[in-house]
């Protein structure tokens, strides 16, 4: 007479049994540790078992459900089997999904959000229907009725289970203790200097770290492995030229910080780090001894991809006042990393994304306060030696314009709105639920080129994809990329709009006066804005007679790349305490200005230039006339202005003017100074506006 408990007593000791139930419990365990325990290493390695475990899982498990849906598909329907339904439902569903989520990080560039929801339900599913499943079975066979064998083969099948599944999880410290991660030196050279105090080692700069002390430089670095991943390529193509990137490169930044540490000491340096080389300024480079002032990560990164993202708390008090975290990074990020590292690395990250999202994306990087703590300037006695004196200053410009409106997106354009325009994009980043007018699925970006007025170190530099992104900042500065996001905002045209006013006729040897405006229609700041000791923006007028010879001139340049003195021009003049013209960039030596003209948001400025309407008959070059135009130019003094001329031997019938906003970021005489004449360098100049006007010329008869 056959055992009717036999067939329990045997599934409760197949090895497929066991297996099965181990890799489940493990699945199920280190699955929980992911979404509940802290980001860190064992955790990560739990990551990696756990997608290993479910790709062995599998088929086993396939195989073993099949048999088990056999064996027991005949028994009247119960709680037990309906339970177990449920859980082989929820079973396959946590497959499926980790099969796709699996997939996804592997050859995508993210996982999807509704298939990790999917995983995560399911997984509450299984749990809330196999915890009864088996401890019902379990308590069944601890009362059988036919007695000790099954009893005994579930005993040992719980058993085995739990030490399998232990076994398993010896796996997650071992191969912890064998990962070698980068141990980051979070220290301070021996040699540092502390001139500004214990308290202040980043001083004169605002910037602090969170922990108060150094960060190694490798921890704020590695913006490559930003595009190597394949997540983020698209915006790492676009930083990797923009001014961000070089803002340590550059060639003048670092000429004139060579001067500023030689002059005041290399700590002096540190007010310069916080906003163009926040890597070495952390790592503590800025300091006697250390070649360049620089690291070689910080020279080659800027404001890397971390150092921005990583930034949690800023001061619109500006001079790089924020308050600096050092994100915790995954396994193989700061390796060397190719072939398997390399794969581990992304893998993780796209697997993991938590610790990613949660450290490196916030609010505050979509607010003008967050732009304030680099882009708002001041010196003080600490520096000057005698008081505090504003620099540049883009946040509060932008704050009590007309751009601003407290409480109303659809009346305000942003920082972010302007300069980071949005792109479409396939990257992970896409989407903004937190933007009044986007939606988490927009399938856009916002452009990490930063799009501004510089248009000469790209150049410079001869950095890959220069020549485009100056094509893009003249572009820029014309008015001739549109931004959709904010077109009913903006007026159309060039950033600064230029117009001539000039009478429609004029009559020979009598004054003719003609005039120049420049309008700030859309920059939401003032123009123009950045160092305006060295930044030049000027109009060049151009008038000649109807065969195109010349009559009169104003804001030409010379051989060597000279404005004329005369010319209406945007810039400012500071002056050290005894009066001298700061011309070198050596801001440390400020007290103020004796000349600074720019332009307001939403105001215009206008300068009038008066000449003689030239005569019919020739005139000597002895009888040749020079008038003042009494505006200042490059010259020493502001006062000596002329611009000169010359009348044509022939009959003039009209007069063409031509007047045009020119802009360059740089004057020739700092060029002159840091590289020497010979350099031959010179700041490329950009035609920002213009406009024409004719004049008719009568006659005396």
């Amino acid at each position: 007479m056959s055992n009717p408990s036999a067939p329990r007593t045997q599934e409760w000791t197949r090895p497929l049994l066991l297996g099965v139930a181990m890799l489940l419990v493990f699945e199920t365990l280190t699955g929980l540790a992911n979404y509940l325990l802290p980001f860190s290493i064992p955790n990560q390695v739990m990551v990696l078992l756990h997608t290993g475990a479910g790709v062995v899982l599998t088929l086993p498990f396939l195989v073993y459900q099949w048999r088990h849906w056999r064996l027991y598909r005949a028994q009247r329907t119960s709680h037990v089997s309906l339970t177990g339904y449920f859980a082989m439902v929820a079973t396959l569903v946590l497959l499926v999904s980790g099969v796709v989520l699996t997939v996804q990080a592997l050859a995508g560039t993210r996982i999807s959000y509704a298939w990790d929801v999917v995983h995560l339900l399911a997984t509450a599913a299984f749990l809330a229907s196999v915890l009864p499943h088996v401890v019902t079975l379990l308590r069944r066979a601890a009362h059988a009725a036919s007695g000790a064998p099954v009893r005994t083969g579930a005993r040992s099948f719980t058993r085995r289970a739990l030490a399998g599944t232990a076994l398993l999880f010896v796996l997650v410290p071992l191969l912890t203790v064998l990962y070698r991660p980068v141990e980051l030196q979070n220290a301070l050279p021996e040699d540092y200097s502390l001139v500004y105090g214990a308290d202040r080692p980043f001083a004169p700069s605002l910037a602090r770290t969170a922990s108060g002390g150094a960060y190694d430089a490798r921890s704020l670095a590695g913006s490559a492995g930003c595009g190597t991943s394949g997540c983020h390529d698209q915006i790492y193509q676009e930083w990797n030229v923009s001014a961000h990137r070089y803002s340590a490169m550059d060639a003048a930044f670092q000429k004139v910080q060579s001067v500023m540490g030689e002059q005041n000491g290399p700590e002096s340096t540190r007010y310069c780090g916080g906003c163009h080389d926040p890597i070495s300024l952390f790592s503590g480079t800025k300091n006697i001894f250390t070649k360049d002032l620089t690291t070689l990560a910080g020279y080659q990164e800027g404001v890397s991809c971390i150092a921005c993202h990583a930034i949690k708390e800023t001061d619109t008090k500006g001079n790089a006042a924020y308050v600096m975290t050092q994100p915790s990074r995954y396994m193989y990020e700061l390796h060397d990393t190719v072939g398997v590292p390399r794969l581990l690395r992304d893998f993780l990250i796209r697997a993991y994304p938590r610790n990613h999202v949660a450290t490196l994306q916030h609010t505050l990087f979509k607010s003008p306060e967050f732009c304030a703590a680099c882009h708002k300037q001041f010196i003080d006695e600490e520096i000057n030696k005698v008081g505090w004196v504003q620099l540049q200053n883009q946040f509060d410009n932008w704050r009590k314009s007309r751009w601003n409106e407290p409480g109303d997106p659809a009346k305000t354009i942003e920082c972010r709105e302007c300069h980071m325009p949005l792109q479409s994009t396939g990257d992970p980043a896409s989407g903004d639920a937190l933007d009044y007018n986007r939606t988490p699925g927009d399938g856009k970006h916002r452009s990490h080129r930063f799009l501004g007025a510089n248009q000469w170190m790209p150049r410079v530099l001869d950095l890959p994809g220069g020549e485009e992104h100056i094509r893009l900042t003249e572009q820029w500065l014309r008015g001739e990329i549109d931004v959709p996001e904010i077109a009913d905002k903006w007026r159309s045209g060039p950033a600064v709009a230029l117009s001539v006013r000039a009478p429609a006729s004029a009559r020979p040897g009598e004054p003719l006066t003609l005039s120049v405006a420049l309008t700030n229609n859309k920059v939401g700041h003032d123009f123009p804005t950045g160092p305006l000791d060295i930044i030049q923006a000027w109009v060049e007028v151009t008038v000649t007679d109807q065969a195109g010879r010349l009559v009169f001139q104003s804001g030409q340049r010379d051989a060597t790349n000279f404005i004329a003195p005369g010319a209406f021009m945007l810039k400012a003049e500071p002056v050290d305490q005894n009066g001298n013209v700061i011309d070198r960039h050596n801001l440390w030596e400020m007290v103020g200005v004796r000349y600074r003209r720019a332009l307001f948001p939403g105001f215009s400025d206008e300068q009038q230039f008066t000449f003689s309407c030239p005569s019919t008959s020739p005139l000597s070059p002895a009888n040749a006339r020079t008038l003042r135009s009494g505006m200042p130019g490059d010259s020493a003094s502001p006062l000596d202005r002329r611009a000169t001329l010359r009348v044509p031997g022939t009959r003039v019938t009209e007069l063409r003017v031509h007047a045009q906003l020119l802009y360059r970021k740089s004057d020739q005489y700092l060029l002159n100074f840091l590289f020497g004449e010979e350099s031959g360098l010179t700041s490329p100049v950009t035609l920002i506006s213009e406009e024409r006007a004719v004049i008719r010329v009568g006659t005396n008869d």
